[in-house]
């Protein structure tokens, strides 16, 4: 099969996914690709250059996937519905790929042009709601990292700890509070809701 730059992608990601970026190495992905190194240098030039290209797919599918979503929306909704749809798909997309919100969180650092989209119709939504242009900008980036971090906690490969009767008892009653605030939603619902969250704190700042 013809080497490309789409075929060094998916091996990328695929290494990205089963070794995280220290992992990762122009050598590991032409083993998997059954090639010489130096082979992809013609269409990758270094690490660098695969790490920015990972990025730009996963938020260029999250683009497309918001494009989408906005798309279903009736023509009377409302900006936090249009900010909610594009997170929506946003996390769907990351999700879709191990280690997808690890590329993601770099993807705005090498200036992947899929995230600068993602970002700037973001803020063309709070805009058009009156948020002014300061707040906007840090509400939006806000929105994000959130969403990153949201995903990189859901796609954390630590080992759950195991906890007995006794000392499950034990924690409740020393922090009640907490024990029930994390078992008061599923994941799906404490996203939308958290999303919401920061959407009411920036709806008080709208511009009559």
């Amino acid at each position: 099969m013809k080497l490309t730059a789409e075929r060094i992608i998916d091996a990328g990601m695929a290494v990205f996914a089963e070794s995280g970026y220290q992992g990762l190495s122009m050598r590991r992905v032409a083993q998997r690709l059954d090639v010489h190194a130096g082979s992809l240098y013609y269409h990758v030039p270094n690490k660098s250059a695969l790490v920015r290209l990972m990025a730009d797919r996963v938020a260029r599918q999250a683009y497309e996937a918001g494009t989408a979503a906005l798309a279903g929306l009736g023509p009377g909704a409302g900006w936090q519905e249009r900010v909610e749809a594009q997170l929506v798909a946003l996390r769907g997309t990351i999700r879709r790929h191990p280690g997808g919100a690890v590329m993601f969180a770099d993807s705005p650092k090498v200036l992947s042009d899929g995230a600068l989209a993602l970002m700037e119709r973001l803020l063309e939504t709070l805009a058009e709601a009156g948020v002014p242009a300061a707040d906007g900008g840090v509400g939006a980036d806000a929105l994000l990292s959130h969403v990153t971090g949201f995903v990189l906690q859901e796609q954390s490969q630590s080992p759950a700890v195991a906890v007995g009767a006794e000392e499950g008892a034990a924690l409740c009653e020393r922090f009640p509070m907490t024990v029930a605030a994390a078992s008061a939603f599923g994941e799906d619902e404490k996203y939308l809701r958290s999303v919401r969250l920061v959407c009411a704190g920036l709806e008080a700042l709208l511009r009559p």
